[in-house]
């Protein structure tokens, strides 16, 4: 019983809610607190300031961390499955409309039109990542970071994940 009424604690805040996991805290914090009082709001409140003290996203860790308390491993993916399910189905039914009518001259438009936005959004966001370099490690060092991670991914087709490690140890050894 205890595995479906984490579900629910966490499963209908995010699919009611709206704006993203700092949108839904309260709506969790009145399942997890106010409902089934698996925590005190000063514990919540722990949860939550470690929450964001870590990366990534922040409903998804506190789902982790509170279903971890209530209910041990089971809970937590019991507590994350019903988190992440919402936008799961929303985006799985978003892409089968689209697979659809791929054929449609309005989405074949639609895709035009997204395209060239995604790739101004990438490149304001390679820009950003650049002038950040610049302000912290200097011209020198992120010249030769990025030289040095675009001739491995394009010549010697390394995975990205190896390069961000090396940029990372880079940058443990020279500037840190």
């Amino acid at each position: 019983m205890i595995h479906w009424e984490l579900f629910l604690a966490f499963f209908i805040p995010n699919i009611i809610g709206y704006g993203g996991g700092p949108a839904i805290i309260p709506l969790i914090e009145a399942e997890v607190v106010g409902r089934y009082g698996w925590m005190t709001a000063q514990e919540f409140a722990e949860t939550l300031a470690l929450g964001n003290a870590v990366p990534s996203p922040i409903a998804t860790k506190m789902a982790g961390q509170i279903g971890f308390d209530v209910a041990g491993a089971s809970g937590a993916l019991v507590a994350v499955l019903a988190t992440v399910v919402p936008s799961l189905l929303l985006m799985l039914g978003a892409l089968g409309l689209l697979y659809r009518y791929r054929d449609s001259p309005r989405v074949k438009r639609m895709s035009q039109w997204v395209r060239p936005v995604i790739a101004m959004m990438m490149a304001w966001l390679t820009w950003s990542f650049f002038s950040e370099g610049l302000a912290t490690a200097g011209l020198v060092h992120t010249l030769l970071i990025g030289s040095l991670a675009a001739l491995t991914l394009l010549r010697f087709r390394i995975h990205p994940a190896f390069i961000v490690m090396a940029a990372l140890a880079y940058g443990g050894l020279f500037l840190g």
